[in-house]
């Protein structure tokens, strides 16, 4: 174990280095500001094979990338390129017709849109953009489905359609609008949605490897996510790759009002919406429980059960917190009633129990640590 920050986590490293130890993980990253200040840099365990995990090892970050493209969608409406309520067929023509003429912006950033079923995982990493946005043109609604009128996550598809829709309104290809109008303001510089082959190559044993733990005994390199090949495609729903150290200054910049160091990347207001519950009280028909949304984000839905939700924020955060998870590894998210922004990952997959078993003791530890619970409640 490494701690580099100021602040030691004892509780919350204890926890990761258990994971560790009982075949989660081979490694993680967590990466922790409060009150405007990085506080603490703890990494644990392995990236790979016989390497070391550092605070500098690059990861997947699979679905905290929703975070990053909902921001580069609400640029846009904060520059009035589109309204929340704009029908997506008014950017994307193609999208018109089979009952998704219905479907708006907002539909898209709280996965109420019903377009769940319109590719399937495995195509959304085997095709190319152009040929993924066309079948999702091409596809209607899911069954018996009224836009906003349910709720089920999109695993891949409303995201995408939201990076076309910046795509088609800013001009730039996706991944070159978020590095230059994101990462590069808010100095994320070992952050991108993809990565050439050279530039893999280029991070030598800085790149991590994820790991599937479903069998605990025999960790195996999930497909592709050990070589060039599992990031050369742009995914705005998931292709996110970098070390916890940069995702954690998004999440800084979003618990300070869309600004860090300086650099604003969105207005106050803007991320008082993005975080505000736009979609409530609605049973998510992917998850299977009550799940609130912003926009493009997950906020607290602790209340609802009495516990963490699914890639939740463990038991000590207060109402308004909100972010995202990433597949059975990562967490990043913003409290902004305790001044706290939160970046994790573990390199391995042990399935979405098994990730909840590991996440949310982890994180209700970290407020312990740093005497939070009586701020949260």
């Amino acid at each position: 174990m490494t701690s580099l920050g100021e602040r030691s986590l004892p509780t919350a490293t204890a926890g990761l280095e258990k994971g560790v130890a009982d075949g989660y993980h081979l490694g993680a990253q967590l990466e922790v500001w409060l009150d405007g200040s990085h506080v603490a840099s703890v990494v644990v365990g392995r990236a790979r094979d016989d390497v070391a995990m550092r605070a500098d090892t690059l990861l997947p970050w699979f679905s905290c990338t929703k975070i990053v493209t909902a921001v580069a969608t609400l640029q846009q409406w904060e520059r009035g390129a589109l309204d929340l309520d704009d029908p997506v067929d008014r950017f994307v023509p193609e999208f018109a017709g089979l009952g998704k003429e219905r479907v708006t912006v907002r539909h898209l950033l709280t996965h109420t849109a019903g377009l769940r079923e319109a590719i399937s995982g495995t195509d959304a990493w085997r095709l190319e953009w152009e040929a993924l946005v066309a079948r999702i043109a091409a596809a209607p609604l899911d069954e018996g489905w009224v836009p906003g009128r349910r709720a089920a996550y999109h695993p891949t598809t409303a995201f995408l359609v939201l990076g076309e829709i910046v795509r088609r309104l800013d001009g730039r290809p996706f991944d070159a609008y978020v590095a230059e109008e994101i990462f590069e303001p808010l100095d994320m510089p070992d952050s991108w949605l993809a990565l050439t082959d050279v530039r893999y190559s280029s991070y030598g044993d800085r790149m991590g490897v994820m790991y599937d733990t479903t069998r605990k005994a025999a960790p195996v390199p999930v497909r592709s996510m050990d070589s060039a090949r599992g990031y050369r495609r742009v995914q705005p729903a998931g292709s996110g790759v970098g070390p916890m150290r940069d995702l954690v200054r998004l999440m800084e910049a979003l618990r300070g009002g869309g600004e860090l160091e300086g650099q604003r990347v969105l207005a106050p207001q803007t991320v008082e919406a993005m975080a505000a519950r736009h979609r409530a009280g609605m049973r998510d028909e992917t998850f299977g429980m009550v799940i609130d949304w912003g926009l493009g984000v997950m906020v607290n839905s602790f209340a609802y059960r009495g516990r963490p939700t699914s890639y939740g924020y463990g038991k000590r955060a207060g109402r308004r917190a909100f972010g995202h998870g990433g597949s059975q590894s990562s967490l990043a998210f913003v409290d902004p009633d305790a001044g706290l922004a939160v970046a994790l990952c573990c390199n391995g997959m042990p399935g979405e129990a098994g990730n909840h078993r590991r996440t949310q003791p982890v994180i209700t530890a970290l407020y312990d640590d740093l005497g939070l619970n009586a701020r949260t409640g």
